[in-house]
């Protein structure tokens, strides 16, 4: 398995972004400050719209804060870089290239390490992830999951000191995202990366994370930091205990309580918020 001994820290220390055109100026984020904590797996999650993407943004180096600072190790982001790495929600795997020559194009383009040490390295992950059969493949070739698969080797194959995943498994249907996880779950838990997975779902975001993030509405900042201290290595029998059911209903009633400002702001009826949201928990146990 391709490990790495580079676990780095993220910080945001008040960090103000908006989005601009010519008729609107739309605060994103205020007064924002989070920590990132090297070599754990720290999970944002907040109401649809919050910005969780603009803070994978801001961390990427693909964006850059209006106000405040983002700092990497105690260094300003100031731009993309290999140590900070992004999986998308979307595919980006290149359609003209096979799944080994995918995973393979980061260490040869950057020539950070020999052709057959990348090949060696690309032969195990493809092996780890359950591709090595498949890396002949062009991605138009591979489903959804395997596609998701081959986009986590290649990133992993490039050691990041920062992995930035922004709901990759959206879109997946039920059974492939739960296999998507646990796969993803066990690179974790072997590489020790630093990680900051963005998500919509809670219990995805309960079955991964060190440490669950809640965001506020627009405009947002963390509203509290849980620790989500289960047991690692982790998979979805863990749904089942006491602990977990505790930390869900922590996040729930904090998820709960912004959707209700969310409502409020756009003119809908508390009530009606409150009656969706009884509906919602029963669903979900």
């Amino acid at each position: 398995m391709v490990a790495t001994n580079q676990k780095s820290e993220v910080v945001f220390k008040d960090v103000a972004k908006g989005a601009y055109s010519k008729k609107l100026h739309t605060v994103i984020l205020k007064d924002c400050s989070l920590n990132v904590e090297a070599g754990k797996l720290t999970v944002l999650i907040g109401p649809s719209g919050c910005g969780k993407t603009t803070v994978i943004n801001l961390i990427a180096g693909y964006e850059r804060p209006d106000h405040g600072e983002v700092l990497m190790d105690g260094q300003p982001v100031s731009g993309p870089n290999w140590e900070r790495l992004v999986v998308f929600q979307e595919t980006a795997l290149f359609p003209w290239l096979t799944c080994y020559e995918n995973v393979m194009f980061g260490p040869t383009a950057r020539k950070s390490i020999s052709r057959e040490e990348a090949h060696r390295e690309t032969m195990m992950l493809l092996n780890k992830v359950g591709l090595s059969e498949f890396r002949d493949k062009y991605p138009v070739q591979l489903s959804g999951g395997m596609q998701r698969r081959a986009e986590l080797a290649r990133a992993l194959i490039n050691k990041p000191k920062v992995m930035l995943m922004d709901e990759p498994f959206r879109g997946l249907d039920a059974m492939t995202r739960k296999l998507m996880q646990e796969y993803y779950l066990r690179l974790f838990e072997e590489t020790g990366c630093t990680n900051l997975f963005v998500t919509s779902e809670l219990e995805e975001a309960i079955i991964l994370a060190d440490k669950l993030l809640v965001m506020t509405n627009k405009p947002s900042k963390v509203r509290k930091a849980i620790d989500v201290d289960l047991p690692r290595p982790r998979d979805w029998s863990i749904a089942t205990s006491e602990r977990y059911r505790e930390i869900k209903a922590e996040a729930l009633e904090l998820l709960h309580a912004e959707a209700i400002k969310g409502s409020v702001a756009s003119g809908k009826t508390e009530i009606d918020l409150k009656a969706g949201f009884e509906k919602l928990k029963t669903a979900r146990g």
